[in-house]
């Protein structure tokens, strides 16, 4: 029987093909090769000797999580069979066709074509089911199977079998999958007059050119007098992608970001491009998900008073990774130093030890440092905004409603009932009337949902029927018959952020994902502090040259 060796026991025995006289003239060489030959002979003698045979690629994988599981969480090793998405996730990039999916109950669906794909060019539309896949039933796999079936080398066809959503009827198509590229500019567009939006997703490394040509299609729509970058959960990416999307808006050779690595060895970059946008005015808005390349971009602005920042503190990802081959076509992605903005900040927000451990930096290691204009900043903590919001939650309810799928069981319904009804994307909104016909349909589900108040409450009950004290019974009844959290409150509480749920989900099936962020940007507070900040000239001019920024 073949048994899958799941102990978390050895290193990452591919240095064997690597290990030469060269590997060891390095700090504790002797420590190095005795620990290598050990994990060799280990893995040899569990190959040969165990009772049931082990899988050598898992047991491979095993050794090396074990070891990156006591260094940082962004230090890995990358197997050759997920290279693919480890390219996809770098480049933008992969081979198939230009589709996301997701899984609903039996069968895989259709989640979101991208515009001008391959899927979307032969009619596959958000819900149609994916039946089979070159004949083969796909009844039962999960997402990550079909996804591997639907990709592959550009100009490879597959032929799709699907159950149409609109029609019920099933269709085969032959699909020619192609070399999609995922933008990392999802939006551009104006929000005001003279005042521009862009919305970046990620930094791949063709990101730089998307921005400039999202900034040129802005300059030839009208006037561009003042720009808002959208960095919120932009999780980040290349390093040298934020490099050159910061060259689009300050001097060249400004420097903008230093490494230091092992030994302090340091490295400054400096842009190496003449700016695009060098003098109008800039917001930029971040929240807790801004993260790594992303808070490079919006760290230097501040830091170079470039721009105002609005939103919430960023994540802290001050760490750069680089890759190492390892041959076989697997690599190694090791954490090699800490990046600093162009104060002399770090803002990572973490420290790792080798032992495992991750501690928050302590509020008396946090330091002071000063902009370009000499307004305070500090590190150790992601960077803070210039002007903060607090964070806008969405209710555990709703999120709810939409993991179980009721809202696009909705959207599903919406389309078949209007699907050739042109919308207007920016201001397109449920009427009273569909609301009223969504609540219909949650009220038919069994909704397995408990407010906090409640479960509260209930923790309390349980607490006095084990001390025996029924004095509280009376009070907790009323307090029971005072909480309004009953499916039908719930769905008039939260009415707004509901509509907002399936507002998105439907225009999604109208514009793709530009429309819904263009439908969201008329009740993104954010945004329309952006706005109003950047006509403020007088404001503006204040925070960037005046107002330093809170310590956490």
């Amino acid at each position: 029987m073949k048994r899958k060796f799941v102990k978390y026991t050895l290193w990452a025995v591919v240095v064997v093909a690597i290990c030469t006289t060269t590997l060891f003239a390095t700090r504790n060489d002797f420590g190095l090769g005795r620990n290598m030959e050990i994990m060799v002979n280990l893995m040899h003698a569990i190959s040969t000797q165990y009772v049931d045979e082990v899988d050598a690629d898992e047991m491979m994988q095993n050794g090396a999580k074990g070891i990156t599981s006591k260094l940082d969480p962004y230090t890995d090793f990358i197997p050759e069979k997920d290279m693919p998405d480890f390219e996809a996730m770098t480049t933008g990039r992969y081979g198939g066709i230009g589709a996301l999916i997701r899984k609903k109950g039996d069968y895989v669906i259709i989640a979101e074509p991208y515009k001008g794909s391959p899927a979307d060019e032969c009619g596959l539309k958000i819900g149609d089911k994916i039946v089979a896949i070159n004949g083969e039933d796909m009844a039962k796999k999960d997402v990550s199977e079909i996804s591997k079936r639907l990709r592959g080398e550009p100009n490879t066809t597959v032929t799709i079998t699907v159950e149409k959503l609109l029609s019920g009827e099933r269709e085969e198509l032959k699909i020619r999958r192609r070399r999609i590229v995922i933008p990392s500019i999802t939006y551009a567009g104006y929000v005001a007059e003279g005042v521009g939006y862009i919305r970046h997703a990620d930094f791949t490394d063709k990101c730089y050119d998307d921005m400039r040509g999202a900034i040129q299609r802005l300059q030839s729509e009208g006037e561009l007098k003042s720009l808002i970058l959208d960095y919120r959960n932009n999780g980040g990416g290349v390093l040298q992608s934020a490099i050159k999307v910061l060259s689009l808006f300050v001097p060249k050779g400004t420097m903008v970001v230093e490494t230091r690595g092992r030994g302090e060895k340091s490295h400054k970059l400096f842009t190496e491009y003449e700016p695009l946008l060098p003098n109008i005015p800039l917001a930029v808005l971040i929240n807790g998900n801004s993260a790594s390349a992303a808070e490079i971009v919006a760290g230097a602005i501040q830091d170079l008073d470039r721009g105002v920042l609005i939103g919430q503190r960023s994540f802290g990802k001050g760490l750069v990774q680089g890759t190492t081959p390892l041959g076989y076509n697997s690599y190694a992605k090791i954490t090699v130093g800490k990046y600093y903005i162009p104060s002399g900040r770090c803002i990572q927000a973490v420290n790792y030890s080798t032992d495992g451990r991750a501690e928050q930096v302590a509020d008396s290691l946090i330091k002071e440092f000063k902009t370009a204009r000499g307004r305070k900043v500090y590190d150790g903590g992601g960077i803070m905004p210039d002007r903060k919001f607090e964070p806008k939650y969405i209710s555990s309810f709703a999120v709810t409603l939409y993991l179980m799928g009721i809202i696009e069981d909705f959207g599903d319904d919406y389309i078949r009932r209007n699907g050739s009804k042109p919308i207007d994307v920016k201001s397109f909104s449920i009427t009273d009337e569909d609301y009223a016909d969504f609540v219909k349909l949650a009220m038919e589900k069994d909704i397995p949902y408990k407010s906090e108040s409640r479960a509260a409450l209930e923790k309390l009950r349980k607490s006095l029927a084990k001390e025996r004290n029924t004095s509280l019974d009376e009070a907790l009844a009323t307090i029971d018959k005072g909480l309004k959290d009953d499916k039908r409150s719930n769905l008039e509480t939260f009415r707004k952020e509901i509509t907002e749920q399936i507002n998105q989900n439907i225009v999604l099936r109208y514009a793709y994902a530009a429309g819904v962020i263009a439908n969201s940007l008329g009740g993104d507070e954010e945004v329309q502090e952006a706005v109003k900040l950047l006509a403020n000239k007088a404001e503006y001019e204040r925070i960037t040259t005046k107002q330093d920024t809170a310590r956490k």
